[in-house]
């Protein structure tokens, strides 16, 4: 990510900043260029080799990735007039009150839908 080259030429406070931006911690003594340096050196190694044994963010389960699907596959899809209900809806267009409660309803749970099946593409990668 970052070269020995570029890091040499910086400041002790660029490098605290570099450090700070990034929410590393120098190895040693701070007053020392070569502790922050090494830091933002191997960050990137140790990040990746934490993520092997699944130390610290880590990929749900099977049985999680069965459950997310499952309540997608509940939730259903809408039908046409609930569909046309939640375009028109995402194009600004409001009901009058009661009905506003359960057309908002209505589109917070098609955008709940959106994002649920989003994230299963995402962690499926």
């Amino acid at each position: 990510m970052f070269t020995r080259s570029e890091l040499e030429i910086k400041t002790i406070k660029e490098l605290s900043e570099l450090c700070l931006r990034y929410g590393i911690k120098p190895t040693g003594n701070k007053g020392y260029k070569t502790s922050w340096i090494t830091s933002l050196m191997v960050f990137p190694q140790m990040a990746l080799s934490q993520f092997e044994p699944g130390k610290g963010l880590k990929p749900p389960t099977f049985a999680f990735m069965q459950a997310l699907s499952n309540a997608i596959d509940e939730m259903n899809a809408p039908t046409d007039e609930q569909a046309a209900l939640i375009k028109i809806t995402m194009e600004g267009r409001i009901m009058n009150y009661p009905d506003r409660y359960t057309q908002e309803k209505l589109l917070a749970l098609h955008k709940a839908k959106m994002y649920l099946e989003l994230a299963l593409g995402l962690l499926s990668k």
